[in-house]
């Protein structure tokens, strides 16, 4: 056995037991086959009753296992362990140390937050160990990509992270987030399937974007974010006016969060006219969001917030039950029964809906088939099956229901025999540019000689002309939806108008 002779450091030991008499430490030491194992050594010196040095006394215990423990404790706190890369904790402390160093040389770094597009879908299509192990070999590819002294890091879920410590020109963070696109543009291999990733990438430059880890990871986050919502793969740079929307984004998102218990929400409905009797036989609910002393919040600023927050879920259900409130309304008030729609959220859907639905209805006392539900194509897509039998639960009830912005998503038209649907919504972006565009006219053409086919009824939403409405009304439309008859309106103006229409 050798034990402490490696580096020099039996020296060291012998001045120190010269002056103590005693010394502790870690070795590493060597068996007799000539492999080396750490351990902890104490070594004491032993006297004789004339105090008279006479021997060494060492003790010393193999630690590998402790060793092993330490280094696995120490990736865990600082490495990913689906990717092996540096995690949240070590990155940050990797860019405070260069972001130090460059602050005192006077060099350039840059953060690149990385983002894949997409990527829950097939988290939700494969499941979560083959998508882990996409997530791995992601990783692998980006590490592979870019310089040694780069920093790949992933933050987790399908969040990555890119530190550049040292760069010459802005352009060199281009340059580099390039490089890691293409590296995912090649195909993956998941289950045998061929599987085409995407990325968005925000970047962030030092010192100009923020002089410590936190500010440039989130204003490269913000960045990443407003790629996305351009919908291009591709990268952007941070800019000011990006945080400023970005600030007015959680600004609203906090507001909604409120909007629910300071009332702030109320409803406006859209009526939909028959084309063959001119009467108004339906309408659709539309939420909409008043802030005191701030007016009307447009829809298409909070309901994507609603619906990446999950918000959506509360608000949907209080547009169901202030819908049902206010059918209670107008029946007590003698106005003549018209159906009201009200859309679902692919966000709602829960085997509880049908029961929640039913439940108001039940609590105000509304005839079933006085309520239809607009469902999406994309809430079709996914769960099938779950799908189905929610919507045939719905179709037990008496609960009318209509397939909305058809034509617009990716559903096969075999669908359309699994479930019980009513009606068929042609999406307003088909509508616009009948008649003149003849491609907009011939799809539109298409769903109503399908719909005729099936024996479902269609409605055109978004119809705004004269021109519109002829076209439509030849083609066989049933009915109609949009500005052309009405824009959305609050209930009494609505409840007026019902009665102008229909002579009641």
């Amino acid at each position: 056995m050798r034990l402490g002779t490696e580096n020099g450091r039996w020296a060291e030991i012998q001045r120190q037991m010269s002056t103590d008499g005693k010394w502790s430490g870690e070795l590493e030491a060597q068996r007799k086959g000539g492999d080396t194992y750490p351990a902890s050594v104490s070594i004491s010196s032993v006297h004789d009753a004339a105090g008279k040095l006479t021997h060494y006394c060492f003790v010393f215990s193999d630690i590998s296992q402790r060793r092993q423990a330490e280094e696995q404790i120490y990736r865990l706190a600082y490495f990913d362990p689906l990717t092996n890369l540096p995690n949240r904790a070590q990155l940050y402390s990797l860019l405070e140390q260069a972001i130090l160093e460059a602050h005192r040389k006077q060099d350039h770094g840059a953060v690149l937050f990385l983002d894949l597009n997409r990527f829950k879908h097939i988290n939700d299509s494969f499941g979560h160990s083959p998508a882990d192990t996409l997530l791995a070999e992601v990783g692998r590819r980006l590490s592979h990509a870019l310089r040694k002294e780069d920093v790949v890091s992933r933050l987790g879920g399908d969040e990555f992270v890119i530190a550049l410590f040292d760069i010459n020109r802005r352009e060199d963070a281009a340059a580099v987030a390039r490089k890691a696109l293409a590296a995912l543009a090649e195909p993956f291999f998941v289950e045998n399937h061929e599987i085409l990733l995407s990325a968005s990438v925000g970047i962030s430059i030092f010192p100009d974007d923020g002089r410590d880890a936190e500010t440039l990871i989130r204003n490269a986050d913000v960045a990443m974010y407003r790629a996305k919502q351009l919908g291009n793969s591709g990268y952007l740079y941070y800019s000011r006016e990006m945080n400023l929307r970005s600030l007015e984004r959680l600004k609203m998102e906090g507001g909604l969060r409120h909007a629910l218990e300071r009332n702030e929400f109320i409803l406006h409905f859209q009526p939909q006219l028959d084309l063959a009797s001119n009467r108004i036989i339906g309408t659709e609910a539309l939420v909409r969001w008043q802030i005191p002393g701030q007016g009307m919040i447009s829809p298409a600023q909070f309901i994507p917030i609603a619906e990446e927050t999950g918000l959506i879920i509360p608000i949907g259900e209080w547009v169901i039950e202030a819908t049902c409130r206010q059918l209670r309304a107008w029946l007590d008030a003698g106005l003549e029964p018209v159906k009201v729609a009200v859309n679902l959220s692919p966000r709602q859907f829960s085997q509880n809906l049908p029961r929640t639905v039913m439940g108001y209805l039940h609590k105000y006392g509304i005839p079933a088939d006085l309520l239809e539900v607009e469902i999406t194509e994309s809430m079709l897509m996914h769960n099938a099956d779950s799908v189905v039998a929610m919507m045939q639960e719905f179709a037990a009830a008496g609960i009318v229901m209509s397939l909305d912005d058809f034509g617009t998503g990716y559903s096969s038209l075999s669908y359309l025999k699994r479930f019980p649907i009513d009606t068929l919504k042609i999406d307003q972006s088909f509508v616009r540019g009948i008649p003149h565009d003849a491609n907009d006219s011939a799809i539109a053409t298409a769903i109503i000689s399908m719909a005729k086919a099936l024996k479902l009824r269609v409605i055109a939403e978004g119809v705004e002309t004269e021109s519109q409405l002829d076209f439509l009304r030849a083609a066989g439309c049933d009915e109609i939806q949009g500005y052309w008859f009405s824009r959305p309106i609050p209930a009494d103006p609505y409840a007026q108008l019902l009665r102008e229409t229909n002579g009641t």
